[in-house]
């Protein structure tokens, strides 16, 4: 795998959540729900933000820039995982999910490339 892909593919999930904050705070349609069932979405945000960037920011590398990719992906799941294709609301935003879902399936193959 091309050694920038983790930095493309952490740069794509900062960029798309990035935008579903913004549309969140400004309540643009179509923005995600201020409360999911485990959290509210805003901090739940701002945290899956943290971890891209300081995956982004370490490269993913050592254990702990590794750990923060997982991270990144697990939270990044929370908005774009396989449960929005039930989301009534797919229609809107299949675009931004089916993007993370790449950049998740990314993440996560460089990693096991790397043999984690």
């Amino acid at each position: 795998m091309h050694p920038q892909t983790k930095t493309a593919a952490l740069g794509t999930l900062l960029i798309l959540q990035g935008v579903m904050f913004a549309a969140l705070l400004f309540k643009l349609p179509p923005h995600p729900p201020e409360v999911i069932p485990i959290a509210g979405m805003a901090p739940t945000l701002g945290a899956s933000l943290c971890a891209a960037f300081a995956a982004l920011v370490m490269r993913g590398e050592g254990i702990a820039g590794k750990l923060l990719i997982i991270i990144a992906c697990l939270l990044a799941a929370i908005s774009y995982g396989p449960q929005k294709y039930f989301d009534p609301a797919f229609s809107l935003v299949w675009p931004a999910v089916i993007t993370a879902q790449l950049a998740i399936v990314a993440l996560l193959g460089a990693l096991v490339q790397e043999k984690v």
